[in-house]
């Protein structure tokens, strides 16, 4: 039965999205806290991600955008007074919070409950030696390992338990700091980096090679327990979990080893006292039958959320449930609403999920695979068979592969290598091995990937032969229809039967394929999942679509209009849990308009992906052919392609063609603002200003124009989302060395080169429009100057110091473009200014990345606006000017540079954040404290380390130093730097560059003894040298857990926060408090 003095519940969040704890945490809050209010529960939220949908009104009752850090959550629990608290639904932040919180005894001091799993278990599960003692009580296996707390004891414990050993630290999310050492001199490098984040670090013996299985079990407080689904990866161990193609159900454990190992699941759980949802994690021996259990997660997890969108078993709804003391027995299943969620799972299906990778983003970043984690976001696909899964999941990850053949050629010198030593390309080396006649058995040795995985991936190679033997006029029905079954596109098809040589583009080719498969009959089905593999009848709305069937078994005849939404696709650096938000709030709107929604997306980690945020939910591709396919069934009345970034704002010129009715803005107007050439023109008719610049396709037509302007220029390809592929050029060199990377970036797209600006502010325009009158607008601007990318940049809303006359200034330019694209539906544009003169960079004719922000800080939701423009509705203007707030609103971003081993942590004008927050003050320094707290900065002890850039950034950190060393701050600067300060009467330590050989005190060792508790470093120019002494001050801040600036701007500003602004002046107030 439910605990009934439970009547107000704390739910901690996870903070900004990054590597190792990514939107899979607003997925399970939002479940979670949609079951407490179910049960009539007051909800108090403290999460500073802003761009989450659990953040949004309407989720909890009360949301506080602060730190997730004890010090604040006790203010919380002062101010609100909760009965109860959970931890187990913000990822590894939340829990480290909360067992910190218990430790204090600031929970026992203000009577606050933990529900579900009790701090004691979590504290067995998290800390390693009370782990294998508690396992060690039951007679189950763990990995060998010791518990260390200095280098002495690692290098003995290697000793003993013998080379290779993997090393890692204790409390850490995704192995942060863990790798795998050969010899010591390997691991005296390890350790360094483990001690840096945790006090404790773990020594084990090595399993290299095992097959690594996972169980996610449910437990209720009267000893009920489940097993909700078990999963396998592909990689074995050796590979994160995070870094693994995963498929469930499991396909090569045999009848026995399955059932072994789930018993011995169940008796982990009971024994450790878990109350929710846990995942046990297990290396296991083919060969010897064998096992090691390798951690028990008490919490939510990836694997949990990932658990839930594959068999439709709302793992985090229940868990929330349990937690205020229900038994399963009593909870109904909310998929089927008629059976029981006391069952298993049964599945007819297979899925597979795959993570996505941006290692090409960051500069000299290591891309081989191992125990530590680097994807920043991940796919899930579902076949009737893994031949369709795996094929499926391979293009949606959207890095420009059709799937596992039929792509464009990987350039691999040495293919036994590349299969040894894994990288992110690896699954694409072995289709390569097989076309060049590498064996199963051969690849098997190499990989140690089960052969039935590799038996599977050898007969879509068979496939691929017998299509390359046809063309389309000798194309037999059932080789066509095979080819369907086991994942092959029209796109693929298309390739394989030579088509591509005869269509003028391989669009005209796929749309031949199209065209004779329909004639042919052989057209996919839908299939719904309704967790009991239809041993019990059940109406879901939670589909897939594919070749292996018969017949829908959905029916098509809804009377009511529906309107179908793209979603945003795998979570990358550019496009994160923001787009989520505009999806699931277009959704929204859509069913309170009485329309039915239908949603298609396909990454388990989104909100938007719930079975109960819309009508129908399409787990499935977002490419031309599957969105064509689902259109063809449904017949929609519309479908909405801005709210979903770069992905169905790219499919909208050929859904156009195929008379597709697109909501809001048309697919032309859409063209006009993407195509540069298009877009720069009407500026010009319009006379609106923009930088110099000009489409090139040749060395020769680049270097004349560069003399005619001069550097710095910024060069780029066309059509990309976050900046991929472009540099800011500041001499000749890097201008030859960047081209030759840009040639293969696109042979049919010419390079854009544009005169680069530097100094300017950068100022962004989200707005909401209908036939081209606009209805609502936020102008933020960014802290820092131009040439960081809009994503990566510290962003202020309502602006600080803009003039008004730029603000007019603005307004007008907006007002034009909005016209003369007759824009309806949401847009956003960003400018540049210098004194007055505005200059137009880009307009992007959908949601921009920080509509949540605005929203929420304006309190005006302009997705739900737009939603309305698109839909015909009338609206009203709102009355609401973003000049009459009287607080602040600072979004920062969240960087993961810690995971990305070797990585440069230096901003540009490519995007490398892969998360963000928002938090609002009374002013700007109180919001910038909270945000930059927020994303994992400390406010320093005692001592910075300055190394300050060109003259101009020099003059601009003077003050700054001034205020820190008023403020009793010991400063060292590097020779520059030092020079400079000591001329203005500044007190500085002079240290040394990493290449002043010989000369002490050096910065390195400075960092090294821990003597320095925040870096500011800002490159100078992007010449080699500068880069290469720069960065080994900036990796070693990173490596060593050291806060690290690298923009004079925001370093200024955050010096100006900290040492104004005190801990305890931060305002403590709800979102609905301003």
């Amino acid at each position: 039965m439910k605990d009934e003095s439970i009547k107000k519940v704390l739910l901690l969040g996870s903070g900004a999205l990054k590597i190792g704890e990514a939107g899979e945490f607003d997925y399970s809050g939002s479940q979670a806290l949609k079951a407490l209010r179910e049960e009539g529960i007051s909800t108090v939220l403290i999460n500073p991600n802003i761009a989450t949908v659990q953040t949004s009104e309407g989720v909890a009752d009360q949301i506080y955008y602060l730190p997730v850090q004890p010090y604040f959550v006790e203010r919380v629990i002062e101010k609100e007074k909760p009965d109860g608290i959970l931890l187990s639904f913000g990822g590894q932040t939340a829990l480290n919070c909360g067992v910190e919180l218990e430790r204090s005894g600031i929970l026992k001091k203000h009577n606050v409950r933990v529900l579900g799993t009790p701090v004691g278990a979590i504290m067995n599960t998290e800390d390693r030696e009370l782990f294998v003692e508690r396992l060690y009580e039951i007679e189950v296996k763990t990995i060998k390992s010791e518990a260390c707390e200095n280098i002495n004891q690692a290098r003995h414990a290697a000793t003993i338990l013998g080379y290779p050993v993997i090393v890692r630290a204790a409390y850490a999310l995704g192995g942060l700091g863990s790798g795998f050492a050969d010899n010591e001199q390997e691991l005296n490098k390890l350790c360094e980096k483990a001690f840096s984040f945790s006090p404790q670090v773990l020594v084990e013996k090595s399993l290299k090679g095992w097959k690594e299985i996972e169980y996610e079990v449910v437990r209720d407080r009267y000893d009920n327990c489940i097993t909700v689904c078990n999963m396998e990866n592909f990689d074995p161990l050796g590979i994160h979990t995070g870094e693994s193609i995963v498929v469930a159900p499991s396909q090569t454990l045999t009848n026995t080893e399955y059932h072994k190992l789930r018993a011995l699941s169940i008796k982990i759980v009971r024994h450790i006292g878990i109350v929710g949802e846990c995942n046990v994690q297990y290396a296991f021996d083919p060969e010897s039958e064998d096992y090691r259990v390798i951690e028990v997660n008490a919490r939510l997890s990836r694997s949990s959320a990932l658990a839930s969108k594959a068999t439709g078993y709302p793992l985090a709804f229940v868990a929330a449930k349990l937690g205020l003391g229900y038994g399963l027995f009593e909870l109904k299943n909310s998929v089927t609403k008629t059976t029981s969620a006391f069952f298993e799972p049964a599945l007819d299906y297979v899925v597979c999920k795959i993570p996505r990778w941006d290692l090409s983003k960051f500069r000299g970043v290591d891309k081989e695979l191992g125990s530590s984690m680097k994807s920043v976001g991940e796919v899930m696909s579902i076949g009737r068979n893994f031949e369709e899964a795996i094929q499926k999941g391979l293009r949606m990850i959207g890095q420009g592969m059709h799937g596992f053949v039929e792509n464009k050629e990987l350039q691999i010198d040495d293919i036994a290598a590349a299969l040894h030593e894994p990288t992110d390309k690896r699954i694409f080396v072995i289709s390569k091995a097989f076309h060049k006649g590498y064996t199963v058995d051969k690849i098997h040795d190499l990989t140690k990937i089960d052969k039935w995985f590799l038996y599977k991936l050898k007969h879509i190679i068979d496939i691929d032969e017998k299509l390359k033997k046809s063309n389309i006029n000798t194309i037999d029905k059932e080789l066509l229809l095979e080819a369907k079954i086991n994942g092959f596109t029209d796109f693929q098809i298309a390739r394989a039967i030579g088509l591509e040589n005869d269509s003028p583009n391989m669009h005209k080719a796929m749309m031949i394929v199209r065209r004779h498969r329909k004639a042919l009959g052989i057209i996919p089905v839908v299939k719904q999942i309704d967790t009991l593999a239809a041993e019990y009848p059940a109406q879901t709305n939670y589909l897939y679509v594919t070749y292996s069937g018969v017949a829908s078994d959905i029916t098509f005849d809804d009377k009511r209009k529906s309107i179908i939404v793209l979603g945003s696709g795998a979570y990358r650096i550019g496009s994160s849990v923001e787009f989520d938000w505009c999806g699931v709030q277009a959704l929204n709107t859509i069913r309170k308009q009485n329309y039915r929604s239908i949603m298609i997306n396909y990454n388990p980690e989104t909100v938007s992906t719930d079975y109960d945020m819309c009508d129908r939910l399409y787990f499935d591709e977002l490419t031309f052919e599957r969105v064509m396919d689902i259109i063809d069934m449904e017949m929609p009345y519309g479908i909405i392609v801005s709210t979903g970034g770069q992905i169905p704002n790219n499919l909208a010129m050929y859904l156009d063609e195929e008379n597709v009715p697109i909501l809001g803005t048309s697919a032309h107007d859409i063209d006009n603002a993407e195509d540069r050439a298009k877009f720069s023109s009407m500026l010009t008719n319009y006379g609106i200003n923009q930088p110099e610049w000009s489409a090139l396709n040749s060395m020769d037509d680049i270097q004349k124009f560069v003399d005619r302007v001069g550097f710095p220029v910024l060069v780029r390809p066309s059509y990309v989302l976050s900046g991929a592929a472009m540099n800011i050029c500041s001499n000749n060199d890097e201008l030859v060395r960047f081209l030759q990377l840009a040639a293969n970036v696109s042979e049919d797209h010419p390079v854009v080169v544009s005169k680069f600006i530097e100094n300017a502010k950068e100022i962004e325009m989200d707005a909401v429009a209908k036939d081209g009158e606009i209805l609502a607008y936020a102008i933020s601007e960014h802290i820092e100057f131009a040439g960081v990318h809009s994503g990566d940049a510290t962003i202020q809303f309502p602006p600080q110091k803009l003039y008004v006359e730029t603000v007019r200034r603005i307004k007008r330019v907006s007002k034009q473009i909005a016209k003369a694209l007759h824009i309806n539906g949401p847009f956003n544009i960003q400018f540049m200014a210098r004194d007055n003169d505005i200059l137009v960079i880009e307009c992007n004719l959908r949601a921009s990345r920080s509509f949540p922000f605005v929203s929420k800080v304006l309190k005006i939701n302009l997705i739900d606006l737009a939603t309305k423009v698109m839909l015909g509705v009338p609206v009203e203007k709102p009355n609401k000017n973003l000049f009459d707030l009287d607080y602040v609103g600072i979004k920062a971003s969240q960087f993961s540079f810690n995971r990305l081993q070797k990585a440069d942590p230096v901003l540009g004008v490519d995007m490398s954040s892969t998360g963000e927050v928002g938090c609002i003050g009374e002013d700007t320094s109180t919001a910038l404290l909270k945000s930059m707290l927020s994303v994992g900065h400390r406010i320093p002890k005692k001592t910075v380390l300055l190394s300050t850039g060109g003259a101009k950034q020099k003059a601009e950190m003077l003050d700054a130093a001034k205020i820190l060393i008023q403020n009793g701050y010991k400063l060292y600067a590097t020779s520059g730097t030092s020079k400079y300060l000591t001329e203005n009467n500044i007190p500085n330590t002079l240290v040394y560059w990493p290449s002043d050989k010989g000369a002490y005190p050096q910065a390195l060792d400075l960092l090294h003894e821990k003597k320095i508790d925040m870096v500011v470093n800002i490159p100078k120019d992007l010449t080699p040298r500068e880069l290469t002494n720069g960065y080994k001050i900036r990796r070693a801040a990173i490596d060593l857990n050291v806060p690290l600036i690298t923009n004079s701007r925001l370093a200024s500003a955050f010096i100006q926060a900290f040492c104004t602004v005190k801990l305890e002046d931060i305002d403590i107030k709800a979102w609905g408090e301003y």
